[in-house]
């Protein structure tokens, strides 16, 4: 069907919330790793667990879709991409980053996410979109400069850099080509299938640790984030990332990324660790100008099939 005025909204809205809920991720992902209790490797193949059975149990109480065998390899792909080496990344490297670098390094991926649709979308690059998305980045950039500190003198990694701009690039490239195959199917049938290929995939990783694991010394609060990050950032997250590309573009849906440094920020000032100051107005207000920017540039229509 075609797009209604509402649609974009929506679009807008779903994206929003989802990366809302993975801002807040950030802080728990990192907890769990301080904590030792889990692996990066188990906490993905729990993650991939959780919302497979999610995914397909919601599968069951909607109309029976049919994919084509030529597509579930590009599923497959699109797995491989957007959720394994993603997360698989992203879980590894903030164990070897300083929170200032993985901040910087996350705010490369609607730069990234800009050209891959060009390329492979055939999306196109604007005076307007190159323009929000450049003073977007400098707001966030701003953001972070005048918020985040590393403290000590830890470093990161080159291993970790490596990782935080594969996490970039992956999911940018997830971002860029996959928007005609995530609007050929439902996004419960599209989900259900990658989240199982993802699986799949860990499991040579994790299996020992899944078999070695002392469950029970995990800390209660550990098994409460976890359980979040399978409900929330997986399931739910996952959900809406795939609502929203049907309904606006590529770049424009990784443009929300930049939204989590504003969380960050939002909640360090609720709990009394930071405060409000103007480069922090002047950061958000550059964030926000730049979303509004790209959003306002010119696109080709899209189907939507939720």
């Amino acid at each position: 069907m075609k797009l209604t005025a509402s649609d974009p909204l929506r679009g807008h809205l779903s994206v929003a919330a989802a990366y809302t809920i993975f801002g807040l991720n950030v802080v728990l992902c990192k907890d769990i790793a301080n904590s030792e209790a889990v692996s990066p490797y188990v906490l993905f193949t729990f993650r991939a667990i959780g919302a497979s059975l999610l995914f397909w149990l919601l599968s069951l109480f909607l109309p029976k879709e049919q994919v084509e065998k030529g597509d579930l390899w590009r599923i497959a792909l699109a797995a491989f991409l957007g959720l394994f080496l993603t997360q698989m990344t992203f879980l590894v490297g903030i164990t070897m980053a300083t929170p200032i670098d993985s901040a910087i390094l996350g705010t490369l991926g609607p730069v990234f996410t800009m050209f891959f649709a060009y390329f492979f979308v055939g999306e196109p690059i604007t005076g307007k979109k190159a323009g929000g998305v450049s003073i977007a980045l400098a707001g966030v950039i701003f953001l972070i400069l005048n918020t985040v500190h590393s403290g000590g003198t830890s470093a990161t990694t080159p291993l970790g850099f490596v990782m935080l701009l594969l996490n970039s690039l992956t999911f940018s490239m997830y971002l860029g080509i996959f928007r005609p195959l995530i609007s050929k199917y439902s996004i419960v049938t599209f989900m259900k299938w990658a989240f199982l290929f993802s699986l799949l995939m860990s499991l040579p990783f994790s299996a020992k640790g899944l078999l070695t694991m002392d469950y029970g010394a995990v800390p209660v609060p550990v098994r409460w984030e976890i359980a979040y990050l399978i409900v929330f950032a997986t399931f739910i997250a996952y959900y809406l990332i795939p609502y929203g590309q049907k309904l606006i573009r590529p770049t424009l849906v990784s443009m929300y990324n930049y939204l989590s440094p504003i969380i960050a920020t939002i909640v360090s000032i609720w709990t009394g660790l930071d405060h409000l100051t103007w480069q922090k107005v002047l950061a958000a207000a550059a964030i926000v100008g730049g979303v509004i920017l790209v959003s306002k540039s010119r696109a080709a229509k899209s189907q939507i099939r939720v």
